[in-house]
């Protein structure tokens, strides 16, 4: 890799850091008039909590939003030209800007809908397999975080068996084990109250 290479792969991987961090959940908040998402719950600005504050379709719009950062974060590296490893690299920093967004103090989400967003433009079956996963978990415990952390397990078991079962470079498995790990690394607090049984639900009101 040239000098010219690396910049263009560190411009890459800043941006998208960067367009991680945009915290939409305290965007929606403020174009809608509704409470801070970091006031309540959590205090986190992801999904979960953008529901308990703001009522499902915005939590809907909010999210969609957060999968778009990993979508435009791997999306801007092969725009580019960038090669694969800059293209993980891109949709790791999605995430870390997600969880630790610069706009708002390094605080934010857990990192899951940027994480889908980075899968469904590298390993798009694996993400396919993923959502449905992700629902029945929510539906059935209505915890968010158990649903979160079972779809993104499950997500790094079936690319990681396709990088087996195939000839594809062994660099995706290293995304989905790197994207699952910093994903359950930003649940710690989550895990600590399933394992304790205090763990918030999810209540599916209007709004």
């Amino acid at each position: 890799m040239d000098v010219a290479e690396l910049v263009i792969a560190a411009l890459v991987i800043g941006f998208a850091y960067l367009i991680g961090g945009i915290p939409w959940g305290v965007v929606m908040a403020k174009l809608t008039g509704g409470p801070d998402p970091r006031t309540i719950g959590s205090g986190r600005t992801g999904g979960a909590n953008v529901m308990r504050a703001l009522g499902p379709r915005v939590a809907l719009a909010s999210g969609v939003l957060d999968v778009l950062k990993g979508v435009m974060a791997v999306g801007v590296a092969i725009v580019v030209g960038a090669e694969l490893p800059v293209q993980i690299l891109a949709a790791l920093a999605a995430i870390l800007g997600h969880s630790r967004s610069v706009w708002i103090g390094f605080a934010g989400g857990r990192g899951i809908a940027p994480g889908l967003g980075g899968l469904l433009v590298l390993q798009p079956i694996a993400a396919l397999v993923i959502m449905p996963v992700f629902a029945v978990v929510l539906l059935v415990s209505r915890y968010s975080s158990l649903a979160s952390l079972t779809a993104t397990a499950i997500g790094a078991l079936v690319v990681v068996v396709t990088v087996w079962a195939s000839s594809i470079s062994p660099l995706y498995a290293v995304y989905a084990l790197a994207a699952a790990a910093m994903i359950w690394l930003f649940h710690l607090d989550n895990i600590q109250r399933l394992l304790a049984g205090t763990e918030r639900r999810i209540e599916f009101r209007r709004g």
